[in-house]
């Protein structure tokens, strides 16, 4: 039996780590939140999880992070949030492999039914 996430994200705001944490922990999701894309590396690598979210404003290279996902779980979906203004860093994240990146009011409101997916995927 596994005791590692259903979902990893890279998150450094910790108001907004909060947030994710208690809605994964009511939807009944586990989560590990990693600081930085070496620690999102490897917890994907460890095994890997049904999702991995990335907040493309964080202090970390997101960057680096899509591409440890890209590498080490390409099947794995991803999800990159950002502000709704940041247009061309969205295509960046495009760019870079990441099919679903969404504004950080969507993602939050959305956030219940984004995690509660996971569920399905075993």
């Amino acid at each position: 039996m596994s005791n590692l996430a259903d979902v990893v994200a890279l998150l450094d705001d910790i108001f907004f780590q909060a947030k994710v944490s208690e809605t994964a922990k009511h939807v009944g999701v586990s989560l590990q939140v990693c600081a930085s894309p070496d620690a999102l590396a490897a917890a994907i690598t460890a095994e890997l999880p049904k999702l991995v979210i990335v907040d493309l404003n964080a202090r970390a290279d997101a960057f680096a992070a899509i591409a440890a996902v890209q590498a080490g779980a390409k099947a794995v979906p991803l999800i990159a949030f950002l502000s709704h203004v940041q247009t061309e860093l969205a295509e960046r994240a495009r760019a870079a492999g990441c099919a679903d990146v969404m504004p950080r009011s969507k993602f939050t409101r959305d956030l219940a039914t984004i995690l509660s997916r996971t569920k399905s995927h075993t």
